[in-house]
């Protein structure tokens, strides 16, 4: 029997407004299960058969793995890769913008390729990383801050301005998608109406804060819909409800024999060009650490290498059936019909027959039904984590994913039930 993981990843997709607080949860919940945290900086004594560890990178990454009894070489390592980071948008350096009549908006750039629309006339707040002053220049102190108010909205211009709005409108990034955040009646107020704002919440001097990592989030909770309950709407379903499912298997999996690791890497959405993204050493240097304080050799871990599977997990593109002549005429996967597989002839992803045969037989082992993705022909698709990690580790793997709609809106929507059979196959993987 499939288990109901879909109210815990209501939960973490509340609780996680952007990639630091995604990380942060997946901290949390690692933790609570005894994972230790291990530090990059820090030599690793390790306990193969029995530990269970996760090291955090640039407090947007987060690698969780447990020790197998037998040697790396041996058993290969089973590995889940996911990402924390979602399209929206950031908040820019001195962002503050005084309009007339004392109206305040913020400057703000796009960060992936969100679908803009999506944002107008919604309750907004903002989230990320703030960093302030520590004992010296070469270590300042990260805190997180999250406001849990609606304090900003972008307002669409009214349909008596633009009657053309529904006919196609181009937006502008830097006139068009601005926030406002408040309205203020002396001049005085506007300079520091951000920074102090974000002392205020912190409990901190504005002198203090040095910079600041700050992204705004749909104010709106997630929640299921439907006649039965049986879709998700919420943002960043893509591609939070992967690393959920990964995390959530490498916590519950049983396997004690081959080591295991949740990969969840940052920048997905702009490349992964970063040295906490996918196409950084950052998991092979993991792994090579792994295999040398297990006491493995050089040789045994390209031996390891060799032996291991990955399932690079990624969410996938569901049948809109307002739009059926977009989708290929015999491989379009449906909400609510199991975990994808990704498969594209210009490699775009790492799947081939022999990867996406593996895949296939855990969905049969867990007793979950699969579907596939092939774009349409007059299509390009893009990348993601499987074929970039490639260029770091020439690792087999498959690309995979649930199916959603309105990818990379403000607000998507998946199905519970995908959720919970791609976490049973990643929990057979991982048992």
């Amino acid at each position: 029997m499939i288990k109901n993981y879909t109210d815990s990843l209501l939960q973490f997709l509340a609780g996680s407004p952007c990639n630091f607080f995604a990380v942060d949860s997946m901290r949390r919940m690692l933790l609570e299960n005894g994972f230790k945290e291990l530090c990059l900086a820090d030599d690793w004594q390790l306990a193969p058969g029995s530990g269970k560890y996760f090291v955090v990178k640039n407090d947007s990454a987060i690698f969780a793995f447990t020790l197998g009894s037998k040697p790396m070489a041996e058993t290969g390592v089973k590995v889940i890769a996911a990402h924390s980071d979602s399209p929206c948008f950031r908040i820019k350096p001195n962002a503050v913008i005084k309009a007339e009549n004392g109206i305040i908006k913020l400057n703000t750039e796009v960060y992936g390729g969100p679908i803009l629309y999506t944002w107008f006339d919604r309750p907004l707040s903002v989230a990320g990383r703030v960093i302030l002053r520590g004992a010296d220049a070469l270590h300042p102190v990260t805190k997180l801050l999250r406001i849990d108010r609606p304090i900003l909205v972008i307002p669409h211009l009214a349909i008596h301005f633009n009657r053309a709005v529904n006919e196609g409108n181009p937006l502008s990034k830097q006139k068009d998608m601005l926030p406002l955040l408040a309205r203020v009646t002396e001049c005085a107020e506007k300079d520091n109406l951000l920074i102090g704002l974000i002392a205020n919440e912190l409990g901190v001097q504005v002198s203090d804060i040095l910079d600041f990592d700050l992204m705004l989030y749909d104010c709106e909770r997630p929640c299921l819909v439907g006649l039965n309950n049986e879709f998700i709407s919420a943002g960043r379903i893509d591609d939070l409800s992967m690393a959920h499912a990964a995390i959530t298997a490498v916590i519950e999996g049983t396997d004690t024999t081959a080591t295991r690791i949740a990969a969840i890497f940052d920048n997905e959405e702009t490349g992964s060009g970063t040295k906490q993204g996918a196409a950084s050493p950052v998991l092979a240097n993991i792994l090579r650490r792994v295999n040398a304080a297990t006491g493995g050799s050089e040789s045994d871990f390209f031996k390891a290498i060799a032996r291991s599977f990955m399932v690079s997990a990624d969410n996938a593109h569901a049948f809109h059936p307002n739009y059926s002549e977009k989708y290929d005429p015999t491989n379009h996967p449906v909400l609510g019909g199991g975990p994808v597989i990704k498969i594209n002839a210009n490699c775009k992803y790492m799947t081939d027959a022999h990867s996406a045969a593996i895949f296939r037989s855990l969905c049969e082992e867990a007793g979950v039904p699969f579907q596939y993705f092939v774009n349409h022909s007059d299509v390009a698709g893009g990348s993601t984590l499987g074929n970039i990690l490639t260029s770091q580790i020439d690792i087999e793997g498959v690309d995979v994913g649930n199916p959603i709609l309105a990818m990379h809106s403000v607000r998507e929507l998946g199905s519970a039930f995908d959720h919970n059979a791609m976490t049973a196959v990643f929990l057979h993987f991982f048992s």
